[in-house]
């Protein structure tokens, strides 16, 4: 294609990365921000918050097993829209609760926002428009993300000691809305259908080689009682329960070794190395089977995980983060693609809004369990060694559901 028939597809994705960078900015990476911020200035009780943060993870889960119906009903773009919105109403409710009890209502707006614009709804966008070139496409698209983390949690930081809470929360939360909304209305409307094409720019009358041919779907009885399904999800769970854990605890974990500032590019470096992962995987996978990169992929971070738990220098510590970081961004992709490789395409969408969401109401336990741990034994080595542990286990499920594809995926 010449610059002027650019497949519109690639558009799509960098609006999906856009998306994933506000979403992730605010309603993942943004929450440890916003504890810190209300137990500083408020005086609330850190147990309190977290577990008002729980909530906010736990109603998006809720959300997202429903989201392909939102998604039908309301279609793409006016879902995204309605998204950023709900996050903003839901993070200016946050900076101005009253009370301990009003975060539990913010986090009604603010988790019912992060379902409709985080995971779920980034697959949605993508897998429409790519098939042979969809590890690529997720792959930049979340990659928003992962820059999300890197430009918010300073950010807000920032904006915060600033200008105040409030002020912070309506100026991040507006610029999502006026980014987002007329992005969506342009690009996310139509699928490639509209202008006659089909998955990766071909012409429409090749459609039938993505899958997209068999528009029955499967009950979510059927699909969530399949080996495939059942093992993606536990894999998945339990790599995600890990991950969160650890990310939650990261910066306290490294700043019993480094200076503050030494221990934010740490957790730097980390996120970084997340883009970077997701890319070399983008790159390498192709059409081989990806659960066996999933599982490499854990082994990475248990090698990670497994320094950070023992380190006592600088220069391992980094090495530790750069091991984990790799694998941060691709446990959060891999779903889909996974899923893509073992289902029909017209069960992909459901397969992977399930999977999200059971994922997401079992790591939302991961940063309190973590904590008790490390409280109960005064040091973070018996916190992340349990997540070193998990990591090997989640390596171990992912093949387990190898032997299961062929009778789950069906005809396509």
């Amino acid at each position: 294609m010449t610059a002027q028939q650019r497949y519109p597809g690639w558009s799509v994705v960098w609006v999906a990365f856009i998306v994933a960078f506000f979403a992730w900015g605010i309603g993942f990476h943004g929450m440890g921000v916003f504890l810190q911020t209300l137990h500083a200035t408020k005086g609330w009780p850190i147990a309190t918050i977290s577990a008002a943060i729980t909530a906010h993870f736990l109603i998006g889960a809720a959300v997202v097993v429903y989201l392909p119906e939102v998604h039908r009903k309301l279609g793409l773009a006016k879902s995204t829209i309605l998204g950023a919105a709900l996050t903003a109403f839901g993070i200016v409710s946050w900076s101005i609760s009253a009370s301990p009890s009003h975060l539990f209502a913010a986090a009604i707006f603010s988790g019912s926002g992060w379902a409709l614009t985080s995971g779920a709804a980034i697959n949605a966008m993508i897998v429409p428009w790519f098939d042979k070139e969809r590890p690529k496409a997720i792959g930049h698209a979340f990659n928003g993300s992962s820059f999300g983390g890197v430009i918010f949690a300073p950010l807000l930081v920032a904006m915060i000691s600033q200008l105040g809470f409030p002020q912070t929360a309506l100026i991040v939360g507006s610029s999502m809305v006026l980014l987002v909304a007329p992005l969506a209305h342009q690009w996310l409307r139509h699928g490639p259908e509209q202008p006659s094409l089909a998955a990766d720019g071909m012409p429409g009358g090749a459609a039938a080689t993505s899958g997209a041919g068999n528009s029955v779907r499967s009950s979510r009885r059927v699909l969530m009682n399949s080996r495939a399904f059942v093992t993606l999800t536990a894999a998945f769970a339990l790599a995600l329960f890990a991950q969160v854990g650890v990310l939650s605890h990261l910066l306290p974990r490294l700043s019993t070794i480094l200076e503050a500032s030494g221990a934010a590019i740490a957790v730097s470096v980390t996120t970084l190395s997340a883009v970077a992962g997701r890319m070399l995987l983008a790159r390498l996978i192709g059409n081989n089977d990806r659960r066996y990169a999933a599982c490499a992929n854990f082994l990475v971070q248990t090698i990670g995980v497994s320094i950070l738990c023992v380190a006592d220098a600088a220069p391992m510590l980094l090495l530790g983060c750069v091991l984990f970081g790799l694998g941060v961004g691709n446990v959060v992709s891999m779903p889909t693609l996974i899923a893509q490789q073992e289902f029909r395409a017209a069960d992909v969408g459901t397969v992977v809004a399930l999977v999200v969401a059971i994922n997401q109401a079992v790591f939302a336990l991961a940063p309190a369990i973590l904590g008790a741990v490390r409280d109960f034994a005064s040091s973070y080595t018996a916190s992340f060694a349990i997540a070193a542990t998990i990591q090997v286990a989640a390596a171990g499920v992912v093949l387990i559901g190898r032997n299961g594809v062929s009778a789950d995926r069906g005809p396509s």
